[in-house]
């Protein structure tokens, strides 16, 4: 199928006038580009100015004394608990070592069980059972909110001012956001 030179002109004019929209386009991407690094650049700034120290302070001010707490519990547990209990339970365990130690000595002289009371090894056994059983009692479980409450509630309280933060954000009437119902009619003549 062959074309006329009109029609042939008027494709070429076409064509100029395609590759001028496709130039005009790829400026237009670069250039959106552009402003989107900036606003990238600008959301980072905000977010290093504003919203960083906002949530440090915020974890001062409520996280970190439950925290601080805690970790003051768990120091004073470890050196009034755990520390003389295990120091009870190495002594108690040294102890029963020497008087084996002891026994074994006086049977290789050939002295026998002479000196050895079973009754006292028997109640200072119970006694230093007694004592480190007390010391690695595990103390009864407070009942209330605790640090991981506390934080679960301020960060669900966050999250829901977010959510509804975006959704009035996203309700809200804007009228140049609104596009009109009825199309502009041209002026009668």
């Amino acid at each position: 199928m062959s074309l006329n030179r009109k029609t042939k002109k008027e494709l070429r004019k076409l064509q100029k006038q395609a590759a001028n929209l496709w130039e005009s386009q790829q400026v237009l991407v670069g250039q959106a580009g552009d402003v989107a690094r900036e606003a990238g650049r600008q959301l980072g700034k905000y977010n290093h100015d504003h919203v960083v120290p906002a949530a440090k302070h915020s974890y001062e001010r409520y996280a970190a004394p439950y925290v601080d707490r805690g970790v003051e519990t768990g120091r004073k547990v470890l050196n009034g608990a755990v520390v003389p209990a295990a120091g009870a339970v190495v002594g108690t365990a040294l102890s029963v070592w020497d008087v084996a130690n002891d026994q074994r000595h006086r049977l290789s002289k050939g002295k026998g069980l002479g000196g050895f009371d079973a009754d006292s090894f028997r109640k200072n056994a119970a006694k230093a059972g007694k004592k480190a059983t007390k010391k690695l009692s595990v103390p009864q479980k407070k009942k209330g909110l605790g640090a991981g409450g506390v934080l679960a509630i301020i960060l669900g309280v966050a999250a829901t001012a977010g959510v509804l933060y975006a959704a009035w954000q996203t309700l809200r009437a804007d009228d140049e956001l609104w596009v009109a119902d009825d199309p502009l009619r041209a002026p009668d003549a």
